[in-house]
């Protein structure tokens, strides 16, 4: 079990294909999270991130063909913590972003928490 409470945690999601982002904010919405939009699009989560009002972000890494590394780059650069989720495994993420924490879709709600819990200073569990 994770040593980092998620309860109130405001996680922004950024996730273009609809299925997944509603069962996405099921999943927050159990583990006490407050889900943040989703933005399905660079610009509007960029937009988001401008804002900051969130605790830490799962991004999708691909959106409709656009790959997700300006976003990271902007929550990097303010030091706000983040997640990657794919379809893909975390050996195709870019060099400098393979030590972020990465969801493989599909992924269950433990490994969410889990994830999330990892972004966040908690532990990892193996």
């Amino acid at each position: 079990m994770p040593n980092v409470s998620l309860r109130g945690v405001r996680v922004l999601v950024v996730e273009d294909e609809m299925m997944i982002s509603m069962l996405l904010e099921d999943m927050l919405n159990d583990l006490g999270c407050t889900p943040i939009g989703p933005a399905t699009r660079i610009e509007p989560a960029l937009k988001l991130v401008a804002q900051n009002g969130f605790d830490v972000a799962i991004l999708d890494v691909n959106l409709d063909g656009a790959e997700t590394y300006q976003i990271a780059a902007e929550l990097a650069a303010r030091a706000i913590p983040f997640v990657f989720a794919s379809g893909y495994s975390a050996d195709r993420l870019r060099d400098e972003y393979r030590s972020v924490p990465s969801l493989r879709k599909p992924f269950q709600q433990h490994e969410l928490e889990q994830t999330l819990s990892a972004a966040l200073g908690g532990p990892v569990a193996i």
